[in-house]
């Protein structure tokens, strides 16, 4: 018995008059506890879990490639007769030069003739040796036009048909880095006993690139958008792809159709609708009919 109700039960004594009003009083302090009791009996029950909606989201439709680089075009660079001798090297593999530029100079019994670069580019290889022969058989250099490169990867049959091009690609090569390209190229063939089909992308980058280096490209081929949750939500069961979804303050499973997946990201084709609020980490702790108190996301989850 608390102090206040002493009070009005020693005052009742004293006035017996109001005997009646410090009844109802001491019967308004009493109940006061049992109320408080109600009111902390009404507080949800369960395990807090943290929930997010299920929202619209955009995938690429990517096609991988792996291969090596190559020079788009490659030009031998030799003299137009025989009988020379090089008398004097002026460019060596792997520097960039003009067309017109002096890459040798030759001679014969009595005259210096110049051996110039057809094309600009990249010298990818010389043979060329003062005072060896320079005979109009061998080539002295080699030239990449342009400086041009292309990764030349095999693709399998059921992506050739997704292929076209100009289609953007995103490349990594081995020892250069991550660059863009586009499709240049498609093959019309498929090599009968791998069925995989060639592709050519051409690499769009003034950086230097090593003939024969491995990399690898991701052609983008299109664009699905759709409803999308995180990998994290995504339960993988005996009884299939599940997510948890709360609704009315309790745990739904639900089984769904996924499809691409992109930075973290699942399409999710059938089994929950935009808005649906899902449990953020699925786990096998939480179980169909299950009470939980939502965090994280708007009161649709209560």
């Amino acid at each position: 018995m608390n102090l206040q109700l002493k009070r009005l039960m020693g005052f009742a004594s004293l006035y017996p008059s109001y005997a009646a009003v410090f009844a109802a009083s001491a019967f308004l302090f009493a109940a006061a506890p049992a109320s408080a009791a109600g009111e902390a009996d009404a507080v949800p029950k369960g395990a807090a879990v943290t929930v997010l909606k299920a929202s619209k989201y955009c995938f690429g439709n990517i096609v991988e490639v792996s291969g090596i680089v190559m020079p788009r075009d490659e030009q031998q660079v030799r003299p137009d007769r025989f009988g020379l001798k090089v008398a004097e090297v002026k460019a060596d593999p792997g520097d960039t030069v003009t067309a017109g530029q002096v890459l040798a100079r030759l001679t014969d019994s009595a005259n210096s003739i110049n051996l110039t670069a057809p094309v600009a580019g990249t010298i990818s290889a010389s043979s060329a040796i003062v005072g060896a022969p320079a005979s109009g058989k061998d080539a002295l250099f080699s030239i990449i036009a342009k400086s041009e490169y292309d990764l030349i990867g095999m693709v399998p049959t059921r992506d050739i048909a997704k292929l076209k091009t100009e289609q953007t690609a995103r490349l990594k090569i081995s020892g250069a880095g991550e660059m863009d390209g586009k499709v240049r190229m498609i093959a019309p063939t498929i090599e009968p006993n791998s069925q995989l089909g060639q592709v050519f992308v051409a690499i769009s980058s003034n950086q230097r690139l090593l003939v024969n280096s491995s990399g690898r490209a991701q052609i983008k081929t299109g664009q699905s958008c759709g409803v999308a949750v995180p990998l994290t939500a995504i339960l993988y069961s005996t009884a299939g792809t599940v997510v948890q979804v709360v609704r009315g303050g309790r745990v739904e499973t639900r089984r769904v159709e996924t499809g691409l997946m992109s930075a973290g990201q699942v399409e999710i084709r059938d089994g929950i609708q935009e808005g649906d609020i899902v449990v953020a980490r699925a786990g096998a702790l939480l179980r169909e009919g299950d009470p939980v108190r939502p965090v994280g996301a708007s009161a649709d989850a209560k």
